[in-house]
């Protein structure tokens, strides 16, 4: 499966770093930290790359800001609880949309179910993820200028689309 994501800030590896003594419980801690804008299923590289390119013309940079530690007490995929940091973007948001509507969405976790996030860890208490989720943070802000395809299957940016596209 390929992702295109929005690369993060180290600020935002940093955050997490801060936040392991909180995360330790849990079964699956993150050690990259992505923010998905769309996935793409049984895709083919070449060819996603170039419906992207043309997609994405004209796509301008937009803010992003990581406001907050939440949590998925029931994710539509995988074991929960899911730990994430909440991303607040109205362009990322505007993104997803025209991408899905040219790519359709991955029903329970695309199009009106979105929620942009970056992942913390997941498997654990819901109690676990309360204390987290309880933790205070200073907001961190960034602009997207740039949108990364990835392969999950070798775990790497297999391309890079700067923007404005």
């Amino acid at each position: 499966m390929y992702s295109l994501n929005v690369p993060v800030p180290g600020r935002v590896a940093r955050l997490a770093s801060d936040l392991f003594p909180y995360l330790a419980p849990f079964d699956r801690v993150r050690d990259r930290h992505t923010l998905v804008c769309k996935r793409f299923e049984d895709a083919d590289l070449d060819r996603l790359r170039e419906q992207l390119r043309r997609a994405l013309a004209g796509q301008p940079a937009f803010e992003a800001r990581v406001t907050d530690v939440r949590f998925f007490e029931e994710p539509p995929r995988g074991a929960a609880p899911v730990v994430y940091l909440a991303v607040d973007s109205p362009g990322l948001l505007d993104l997803h949309r025209t991408l899905t509507d040219d790519f359709g969405a991955i029903e329970g976790i695309e199009g009106d179910d979105y929620v942009p996030h970056v992942t913390l860890a997941r498997g654990g208490s819901v109690a676990d993820a309360r204390a987290v989720a309880s933790q205070p943070l200073d907001p961190i802000e960034w602009t997207v200028s740039q949108l990364d395809i990835y392969d999950s299957s070798f775990r790497e940016t297999t391309a890079s689309i700067s923007l404005p596209a």
